[in-house]
């Protein structure tokens, strides 16, 4: 077997053992991933699940880093084809609703990172500080974009892009909780609702 061949082949594992471990985080949290038992449902042994990654924390860290690939991929890049300010905004919103509606293959328990961020947010260490990150980024991105908004008129004036950024995240954690606790089907149009009271032009500020 050529080099070339064995590192596709590593790296096709290595891809195959995050996707099944991010679908499965997503139900039973990082703390929840079981090397025996995703070694038995990826027909693999126990070292050749741990092994590429040196260990269950670095494991639960590229779970992470995985997951943050996907939502990239459907929320952070279409959003980016939007214009700056409300539309780019919206965009951001709808990638949100279409992550937690459609995307059960992927993320079967909705979202991995508010999951996540239950498990770590009062502990210390280098998980904690990567579920800091990617929401940190998140609600970034969210308050970014606000702030753009307000800059061109899009809504009101003294608007505080932080305070939008801090209400959308609530209204996507409580979509979440709709979807996977209450099982209730009307949890994306109770989203749109308040996200469109939230982000209209005549919203106070």
């Amino acid at each position: 077997m050529s080099p070339t061949h064995s590192r596709t082949e590593a790296r096709r594992t290595r891809e195959r053992i995050l996707d099944h471990a991010v679908a499965v985080a997503s139900v039973d949290g990082l703390d929840g991933l079981r090397i025996g038992k995703l070694a038995e449902d990826l027909r693999l042994s126990k070292a050749g699940v741990v092994g590429p990654f040196g260990g269950k924390e670095g494991l639960q860290l590229a779970v992470l880093e995985r997951a943050a690939h996907f939502l990239e991929r459907i929320m952070l890049t279409p959003a980016k084809a939007a214009e700056p300010g409300l539309p780019r905004l919206r965009a951001l919103v709808e990638g949100w609703l279409r992550y937690i509606g459609e995307e059960r293959e992927i993320f079967p328990g909705g979202c991995l990172f508010t999951t996540a961020a239950v498990e770590f947010d009062s502990r210390g260490g280098s998980l904690h500080d990567a579920v800091l990150q990617a929401m940190s980024t998140w609600r970034d991105a969210l308050a970014r974009e606000a702030r753009a908004a307000v800059e061109v008129g899009q809504l009101p004036p003294g608007t505080d892009p932080d305070q939008v950024g801090f209400e959308l995240i609530g209204i996507f954690t409580s979509m979440n909780m709709a979807v996977q606790l209450f099982h209730d089907p009307s949890a994306g149009d109770r989203a749109t609702t308040a996200v469109d009271r939230l982000l209209s032009p005549h919203a106070p500020a």
